[in-house]
């Protein structure tokens, strides 16, 4: 498979990472050639500087032998305008970065007439995972799976007593859960029975919503769990607009801080059941007047990572019962695990999740990228002709790195062992690093090997 990106910002590199990790053919185009220095100096990818619109360089690359355009430059109606002219190129499937409110309304419209396969807005993605967060009513960070029936929930044990220094073998009342990773001072394990919980370990669960939940009572100190009905977005970007319409629409009175006062005439008159006020959010003056302590919510949304991860830290303090920090790098992963931030929300791993699930068609119906992006939960569906199906799960010989972690059968989740057979239909999540993609292939897809995750076949012209 050949996949050319256009634009290497914070997302294109993001994505041609994932990319290359599972084997793909990468060709990266940029202007800038220190932004193209930089990822070959990382990445095992083809640089070209030049304009991404220069029909003459299209035509050098052959853009109609690539199987996929993914546009991610930083003008939107450069992205579109790309991929419909790939497109008519020949190339096979085009994605294309919009980010521009003024556009996202009429999405599905532009990927029709101009013929794009997929539209993303990364903005737009990352205040709906926000919005789903505030949404529930308990405190585990979490992603669902099986609309809604299987849950991926992140837990820090402090220093709980039915969990430091115990074997995983050893926990009580986990007949329906399974720990599937541990985060140790920024390191990952992959733990087995043996595995010994240290005090502020970090551990992602896997199970049934029902039992998630009793879990989230009997350890979240859930006597404080409350709905959501007051909000402060710090903030008034394009995410923070996204975040403060979708709030409002669900009744949530909403107050938005941004410094920009022109920014705030353009919020107030778009979303009219919006609070906003002019000012600098970080001073912590502004938040006593605003007397942030009364409100159930807090969302720190500019573009500066660590003035997010402090004002998310600071509004803590100050009694905030869920804060929220959207970051868009990774810098900060060896320490994350030790803020006391309820929900941090990386836009371009939310925005990669959804380009490869695209890519990957019906087959992964749901990603949660892990570890960096070198590994990820995907939930399938087993078709009828996949190798798994019929077998015990012992006899499938699993490699190292790849473990079932729920098997969902006629709405029953189940953590699955070693004699559980697995069945056509079936709903399976499992966790996997990107470097056992063809295991993943060979277990999971048609037995000739002829559908892939990421399948090598172009569409008919």
């Amino acid at each position: 498979m050949k996949v050319l990106i256009a634009g290497v910002g914070k997302l294109g590199f993001r994505v041609a990472s994932y990319l290359v990790n599972e084997g793909i053919e990468v060709t990266v185009i940029d202007k800038n050639e220190q932004v193209l220095d930089n990822i070959a100096n990382v990445l095992d990818v083809m640089t070209i500087k030049g304009n991404a619109l220069d029909l003459v360089l299209l035509r050098e690359l052959e853009v109609s032998n690539y199987n996929i355009i993914i546009a991610t430059t930083k003008s939107d109606e450069a992205n579109v305008i790309l991929c419909t002219i790939t497109k008519k190129m020949g190339c096979a499937k085009t994605i294309a970065r919009v980010r521009d409110p003024e556009y996202h309304k009429h999405l599905k419209f532009l990927g029709q007439e101009l013929n794009i396969d997929y539209i993303i807005n990364p903005d737009y993605e990352t205040a709906l995972a926000i919005e789903k967060y505030l949404s529930k009513k308990y405190l585990l960070m979490s992603d669902d799976f099986v609309e809604g029936k299987v849950k991926l929930v992140e837990f820090n044990i402090e220093n709980d007593e039915h969990f430091v220094e115990k074997k995983l073998e050893e926990l009580e009342d986990f007949d329906n859960l399974l720990i599937t990773t541990i985060s140790r001072n920024g390191e990952t394990i992959i733990p087995n029975g043996q595995t010994v919980l240290k005090k502020n370990d970090v551990i992602l669960l896997v199970g049934d919503s029902e039992t998630i939940e009793s879990f989230d009572r009997d350890h979240s100190d859930v006597v404080r769990a409350r709905a959501i009905n007051k909000v402060m977005i710090l903030g008034g970007g394009k995410i923070g607009f996204y975040l403060g319409g979708l709030l409002s629409d669900e009744g949530i009175e909403t107050t938005i801080i941004e410094n920009d006062l022109e920014r705030c005439l353009f919020l107030k008159e778009k979303l009219p059941n919006c609070t906003i006020i002019n000012g600098d959010g970080t001073d912590m003056n502004i938040l006593e007047e605003e007397m942030i302590h009364t409100f159930d919510g807090f969302v720190a949304a500019t573009g500066i990572d660590e003035a997010n991860l402090l004002i998310a830290l600071v509004a803590k303090q100050m009694g905030v019962y869920k804060t929220i920090a959207k970051i868009s790098r990774n810098n900060y992963n060896s320490i994350l695990d030790k803020l006391y931030i309820d929900g941090i929300f990386n836009t371009n791993f939310i925005t990669a999740s959804r380009i490869l699930k695209e890519l990957r068609g019906s087959g992964a119906l749901s990603i949660n990228l892990m570890l960096g992006g070198s590994a990820e939960f995907t939930e399938i569906v087993l078709k009828s002709d996949a190798l798994a199906v019929n077998k015990k799960i012992k006899d499938l010989k699993l490699k190292k790195g790849i473990l079932i972690v729920t098997l969902i059968r006629e709405n029953q989740v189940k953590i699955p062992n070693g004699d559980d057979i697995l069945r056509e239909g079936d709903h399976v999540i499992v966790f996997w690093t990107h470097d056992l993609l063809e295991e993943m292939n060979r277990v999971f897809r048609k037995k000739e090997h002829k559908l892939k995750f990421f399948s090598n076949k172009k569409s008919n012209k």
